[in-house]
């Protein structure tokens, strides 16, 4: 990979001032092997209140492969779209910053989209992939809230809402301006759309452990989720 690809990875964060500078660090140790010229970390500050901001700023000044692009608005969706848009490259990843998906998945990702596919996935419910630490309520909401994505779209993917995909540069130069959410939706329209759309999708099977300290609310987002779903149940901006 030291010749290949050009690659950004995105980290959404919203008060994560406990793990971001461990956790981005963890990040750049691990893809220097894989030729860390060819990335670029991106740190996106959701209008964070503690130190978030600080110390992404520093993270910024300090290393030349880390950037850091503040937000005034909250949404998982929107820091992406503000990311992914503002840096040329061949590949777009996201990652959540809590790693709770293993790093070890991410050349996986990279090489999908090398062999043609449009967008790779992270999915936790794959029969070889390895889940730890998750409450059983959410594991059944998850499962649950899956089993309804297929039921409604007749969709070949498992999981829509792991923090860990991929993209090309076709897409985000053709899909994502067509993606209306700015939250947590965000991952299940791109998905969905995609896939309706004719986009290639890899799933990876992956380790995925449980971080117990995540700032997601589960009620919240499973409402965004559920409205979410529903207006592209009606809407089907494929067929437009």
């Amino acid at each position: 990979m030291k010749n290949g690809p050009k690659i950004l990875i995105a980290l959404p964060v919203y008060n994560e001032e406990q793990e971001l500078e461990k956790n981005v660090l963890k990040i750049k140790d691990f893809i220097a092997p894989l030729g860390e010229k060819n990335f670029q970390i991106m740190i996106v500050d959701n209008a964070s209140t503690d130190k978030t901001r600080e110390i992404g700023k520093n993270l910024g000044q300090k290393y030349p492969r880390i950037s850091f692009l503040r937000l005034e608005e909250k949404g998982r969706g929107l820091a992406l779209k503000k990311a992914w848009a503002s840096y040329r490259a061949d590949y777009y990843c996201y990652m959540d910053i809590d790693l709770s998906t293993n790093l070890g998945h991410l050349p996986a990702i990279i090489k999908a989209l090398e062999n043609g596919f449009d967008i790779a996935l992270g999915s936790r419910l794959l029969p070889k992939s390895r889940v730890s630490g998750r409450t059983l309520k959410r594991e059944i909401l998850s499962r649950s809230y899956n089993l309804i994505v297929k039921l409604l779209f007749q969709i070949s993917f498992s999981d829509a809402q792991c923090g860990f995909k991929a993209v090309n540069r076709r897409v985000v130069s053709e899909l994502l301006p067509k993606i209306i959410d700015n939250e947590w939706f965000f991952d299940s329209e791109l998905l969905i759309t995609g896939e309706k759309s004719g986009y290639k999708l890899y799933e990876e099977p992956v380790i995925w452990t449980d971080n117990p300290g995540s700032t997601v609310r589960v009620l919240k987002t499973v409402s965004g989720d559920l409205k979410g779903l529903l207006r592209l149940f009606f809407s089907r901006p494929w067929r437009k």
